[in-house]
C-alpha cells in the first residue's frame, strides 16, 4: 500500500479503516494498487485516502521514482496499516456510476508517461482542439511549468482513461487552477470521451459527474479559471454541471472557415473579391513558389527558419516578444516534432528558386486545423505576393484532404482574415469555485472584467496607444536579442 506524500516535506498519511475497503459516500471508489506521482482524490470523509499516485509500479519490490510515494511496511498481524487503502469497484445507490477512479497527477514525469493513454482519450473526444494534445501540453509544461505545481485531474473507468483536466496551480493574483498551455495556446479545454470504441457513444453524464467531483476536490482552496474556451467545448458542459460558485466572461474572438479547398471558398466571395483572390493565386503560381512539407527529423531546422523569418517579418511592427525567447523555440521544436510524426501538425516550407521564403506551422485535432504561426521573407511583399492567401491555400487543402471539418484562423479578427467571410466565434473565460470561495471568485471575475473593459476603452479612445505598445514590444525584442531579457 502506498504512503501518501504531500509534496516537499514529510509525508502525510491518513489512517485506513479496518474491514471492507473504504467507499466514498457519493458512490465513486478511488483508484487501486500501488501508485506513484499522483494524489488519490477523496471527499474528505474520515477513513478516505489522502495522497496516492498515478502510475502503477511494476511489482511489489519496485523502487519509486525520486519524490514519489514510498511503500509502507505491511501491518503486523491483527493490526491495520496506518497508510490509506484504495480500491475500485461498483458504485452504490441508484444511478451511481460504477468502476470509476479519480486521481490527481502532480509529477511531470508521470504526466509524460500518460502519453499513449492521453492521445487515445483525445481521439475519443470530439470537441478537442490541437492544444489539448499530449505533445503540446507536455512540451509546454517542460518549457513554462515553473510558475506553479502541476495539477491534472484524471478519471478512469474500469481502468481506462475517460476524462482529464490539465491544470496548474498559480498564486497570482490569488490561488488559481488554470489550464496548461498558458498564453501561447488559442484554446483551453478539458477532455471527456464521448465515444467508446466497443460500445459507440459513451455515458458522458456519468463521466462528467466524476470529473466534476474530482475537480471540486482539487479546487478546495482555489478558483478554477479556464481561458479561451471554445463554444461547444467539454469545459462548457462541465461548467453547466458545476455545483459551486461560477462565473463567465467573453474572451478572444476566433474566425473559422469550413474545411474545403480554397477554390471552393473563393466561390463564396462576392464577384470582385473572388476575382482578386484568383489573381493572387495566379501570381503565386507564376512565380513558381513550391510548398515542401518538413518531416519529423527536419523540424528543428524548419522551426529555426520559421522563427527567423517571423522576426524579420515583424521587425519594427511590434513583434510578439515571447516568440523570440529560447523557451518558446524549444517548446515548438519538441511539440511539432511529435505532432508532425503523429499527423497532428504540418510544418511547410515555401521555396522560391530553391530558397526558403516562408515557413508555416499548422496544428490539427480530429475535427479541426489551425494555422498557428508563420514567418515570411519581407521581400515577398516587394514581389506583391499575398502570403496569407498562399498559406491559407495549403492549410485548407490539408484540412480537406485529411477529413477535418473546420479551419480555424485562431485568435484575432484582422482584415486579411475577414476577406474570406469566416464565422466569428467568441471564446469564453469560465470561472468555478467551491461555494465557500464565492467571494474570491467574484473578485477575480471583477478584476478580469475591469481589465478587459479598460483595454477596449484605451484601444477605442487612444489609437496612438497601439503605436506605443508596438514600440515597447520592439524595445523588448531588442533586449531579448541582446540577452538582457529571458
Amino acid at each position: 500500500m502506498p504512503e501518501a506524500t504531500g509534496g516537499p516535506g514529510p509525508a502525510r498519511t491518513t489512517p485506513g479503516p479496518a474491514g471492507p475497503p473504504w467507499r466514498a459516500p457519493d458512490g465513486i471508489r478511488w483508484g487501486t494498487g500501488e501508485w506513484t506521482g499522483l494524489r488519490v482524490l477523496s471527499d474528505g470523509s474520515g477513513g478516505g485516502p489522502a495522497d496516492g499516485c498515478c502510475t502503477p509500479r511494476s511489482g511489489p519490490d519496485s523502487e519509486p521514482a525520486a519524490g514519489c510515494c514510498r511503500t509502507a511496511r505491511p501491518a503486523a498481524p491483527g493490526r491495520t496499516s496506518d497508510t490509506a487503502r484504495t480500491r475500485t469497484g461498483s458504485g452504490t445507490g441508484s444511478g451511481t456510476p460504477a468502476g470509476f477512479a479519480v486521481t490527481l497527477c502532480r509529477d511531470g514525469r508521470d504526466f509524460a508517461r500518460l502519453r499513449d493513454e492521453w492521445d487515445d482519450l483525445r481521439r475519443r473526444c470530439s470537441t478537442a482542439t490541437p492544444f489539448q494534445s499530449h505533445a503540446w501540453l507536455e512540451s509546454w509544461w517542460r518549457s513554462y511549468g515553473g510558475g506553479g505545481p502541476l495539477r491534472v485531474v484524471l478519471v478512469r473507468r474500469d481502468g481506462r482513461l475517460v476524462a482529464a483536466a490539465p491544470l496548474t496551480l498559480v498564486h497570482r493574483p490569488m490561488p488559481l487552477l488554470v489550464g496548461l498551455g498558458g498564453g501561447i495556446s488559442d484554446y483551453t479545454d478539458v477532455l471527456v470521451a464521448d465515444t467508446d470504441p466497443d460500445t459507440g457513444p459513451s455515458d458522458t453524464d456519468a463521466v462528467f459527474d466524476a470529473l466534476e467531483r474530482g475537480l471540486r476536490r482539487a479546487a478546495r482552496h482555489a478558483v478554477v479559471e479556464l481561458r479561451e474556451v471554445r463554444p461547444g467545448a467539454a469545459a462548457e458542459r462541465l461548467y453547466e454541471r458545476w455545483t459551486g460558485a461560477r462565473g463567465a466572461l467573453a474572451d478572444s474572438v476566433c474566425l473559422e472557415l469550413p474545411a474545403a479547398p480554397l477554390t471552393d471558398l473563393v466561390e463564396r466571395l462576392p464577384t470582385p473579391r473572388a476575382q482578386r483572390a484568383r489573381a493572387k493565386l495566379r501570381k503565386i503560381d507564376a512565380l513558381g513558389i513550391e510548398a515542401v512539407p518538413a518531416g519529423p527529423d527536419e523540424v528543428p531546422d524548419a522551426v529555426a527558419r520559421l522563427l527567423r523569418l517571423h522576426e524579420l517579418q515583424w521587425r519594427g511592427r511590434g513583434v510578439t516578444v515571447e516568440h523570440l525567447r529560447p523557451r518558446f523555440a524549444e517548446h515548438l521544436v519538441r511539440a511539432a516534432r511529435r505532432m508532425v510524426r503523429d499527423g497532428d501538425a504540418a510544418l511547410t516550407e515555401y521555396r522560391l528558386a530553391g530558397e526558403v521564403v516562408a515557413v508555416g506551422l499548422t496544428l490539427a485535432s480530429e475535427r479541426m486545423t489551425g494555422g498557428y504561426l508563420y514567418g515570411a521573407d519581407p521581400g515577398l511583399r516587394e514581389r506583391r505576393v499575398d502570403v496569407a492567401t498562399m498559406l491559407l491555400r495549403h492549410e485548407t487543402g490539408f484540412a480537406a484532404g485529411t477529413g477535418r471539418r473546420v479551419v480555424s484562423l485562431l485568435r484575432g479578427a484582422e482584415p486579411y482574415k475577414n476577406q474570406w467571410r469566416p464565422e466569428a466565434v467568441t471564446n469564453r473565460r469560465l470561472l468555478m469555485a467551491p461555494a465557500a470561495l464565492e467571494p474570491l471568485l467574484r473578485l477575480r471575475t471583477a478584476q478580469a472584467g475591469l481589465r478587459d473593459r479598460t483595454a477596449r476603452t484605451v484601444a477605442e479612445r487612444f489609437p496612438a496607444a497601439r503605436e506605443w505598445r508596438d514600440r515597447l514590444k520592439d524595445w523588448q525584442a531588442a533586449a531579448v536579442d541582446r540577452g538582457d531579457a529571458g
